[in-house]
């Protein structure tokens, strides 16, 4: 009976003992918790993971990841579900000028300004390649018109009596508007056009081509791991006009692609919003970034620890001298 009753105790005290030490934990004790947007594309994968390195090592925070579509995202930024999205392609969100406009939710910063899409060749094409024992094959090849000139050099395998070019992915919007510009340009006349099915259709024909050291004309976009491991040109265009572009008669525009954060978080959290707002990149280093885990394996956070290694200059820029500091003295 005694032992039954001193087991009980015993119980009872550990218990009173777990209960004290919980109720000691001050709020500043607890983990600090941050949600960014995963709209599933591998850059804003890259720039959460570069973000999210900060944020533990810096600020404290644990970090994690909310996925969902641009629109269903945008709208858990709005409502204080996310709170930090890296990759608004502000163009992409009918409603995003109103929304900020409104005070729906705070832009802080644009992370890249300077992507591009449109009709590329290999550089080799253009200029050749002595590297490899190329000689240049079109060294007139500068705008997508002059490509009604290079018909029998950008053959179609499948019909010798035509040239070929691969278009945009089935069921993207540009997709339309590239076939608009063949058609523009009188190209249909000389090319057959073919749509691949997926990114990687595309990214296949392109890498297979460019091994061979081949001609190869196709609708590509930026910041992407292809356009960061290989010499590609983007063939020049009318200059950009917002109501022409859409009937494919001029050039593709930059997207603003900015950073953004819930109201809620902006004002819980200043400094780490200070450091969102001096956060830059560029669609060139962002491929860089992409073609790096492609050719290594490498997954986003130790991509992310890479860069900043790699970019000290700059991610000091968005830092105070003791914010990076204590980020390199944890990731070295």
């Amino acid at each position: 009976m005694m032992k039954k009753i001193n087991r009980i105790l015993g119980l009872l005290l550990a218990l009173m003992l777990l209960a004290g030490s919980l109720a000691g934990c001050a709020p500043s004790q607890q983990a600090k918790t941050l949600t960014f947007a995963d709209v599933g594309w591998d850059s804003i994968l890259f720039h959460n993971a570069v973000a999210g390195t900060v944020a533990e090592t810096v600020f404290g925070y644990q970090w994690s990841e909310v996925s969902g579509s641009t629109p269903i995202t945008h709208e858990a930024v709005k409502k204080g579900e996310i709170d930090v999205h890296m990759e608004v392609w502000t163009d992409n969100l009918a409603n995003y000028k109103d929304d900020i406009e409104a005070g729906a939710l705070k832009e802080v910063s644009i992370n890249f300004d300077d992507n591009a899409q449109g009709l590329y060749v290999p550089r080799y094409v253009i200029e050749g390649d002595a590297g490899r024992g190329i000689e240049p094959m079109a060294p007139n090849l500068k705008t997508v018109a002059d490509l009604k000139d290079y018909a029998s050099l950008f053959k179609d395998p499948e019909d010798s009596s035509k040239g070929i070019i691969y278009g945009g992915i089935a069921g993207w919007a540009i997709t339309e508007i590239i076939h608009k510009k063949y058609l523009h340009y009188g190209l249909d006349a000389n090319y057959n056009y073919m749509e691949p099915g997926t990114d990687a259709a595309t990214s296949a024909v392109l890498v297979a081509a460019y091994d061979r050291g081949e001609p190869v004309v196709a609708y590509y976009w930026e910041p992407t791991w292809l356009l960061g491991k290989y010499d590609f040109v983007l063939l020049e265009d009318e200059p950009y006009d917002p109501e022409l572009y859409f009937e494919g008669k001029t050039e593709c525009p930059s997207v603003r692609v900015a950073v953004c954060t819930s109201n809620d978080f902006y004002e819980k959290d200043p400094e780490f919003v200070a450091f969102l707002s001096k956060y830059r990149t560029s669609s060139a280093l962002t491929s860089q970034a992409l073609a790096y885990i492609e050719d290594t394996g490498a997954d986003y956070k130790t991509a992310a620890r890479w860069f900043l290694k790699e970019n000290r200059d700059m991610v000091e820029t968005w830092l105070t001298t003791e914010q990076a500091d204590k980020l390199y003295a944890a990731i070295e």
